[in-house]
């Protein structure tokens, strides 16, 4: 399906990913590409997957995917309270760690990073609600701690 007819490339979320990885893309080698072209490192089918190694460390590009996925769920927490949102990945060299959006002094995403060497989703849809589900979470908190959030 190209990018003219699916409609999730017009979703908030999708746009703030292809946005997260242009701006990565400091040589322009990405210039003229489509957003369907961009995002295709981040979908793993199972038979990708199955060609990855169980054991592994990542490499300089799949933690800059990693931090693409949590900056773009940042943008969208910001743009849906107006407060900043700050996100935070740490990894070890094996690919183990963790993931924080704050906003204020609030903690809205806290997320148990394993196996990055194996980051992906199976679809860009899978990819969509995974963050929606996080966006929805870190929402939600928010609005039960707006005092905290606002520090």
């Amino acid at each position: 399906m190209s990018t003219e007819t699916d409609p999730i490339f017009n979703t908030d979320f999708i746009q703030a990913m292809t946005r997260q990885v242009r701006a990565l893309d400091t040589y322009g080698t990405q210039n003229g590409w489509t957003p369907e072209q961009i995002l295709e490192p981040f979908v793993l089918t199972k038979e990708k997957r199955a060609a990855i190694p169980l054991i592994g460390d990542p490499d300089d590009l799949i933690i800059e995917r990693v931090k693409c996925f949590y900056n773009a769920i940042s943008v969208l927490i910001e743009k849906e309270c107006n407060l900043l949102a700050v996100p935070l990945v740490h990894l070890s060299h094996e690919g183990f760690g963790r993931a924080l959006i704050t906003v204020g002094k609030l903690v809205v995403v806290d997320k148990t990073l394993r196996d990055v060497h194996r980051f992906g989703f199976p679809s860009l849809s899978k990819m969509k609600d995974e963050a929606d589900k996080f966006l929805s979470v870190a929402l939600e908190r928010i609005g039960a701690h707006p005092e905290v959030a606002g520090l």
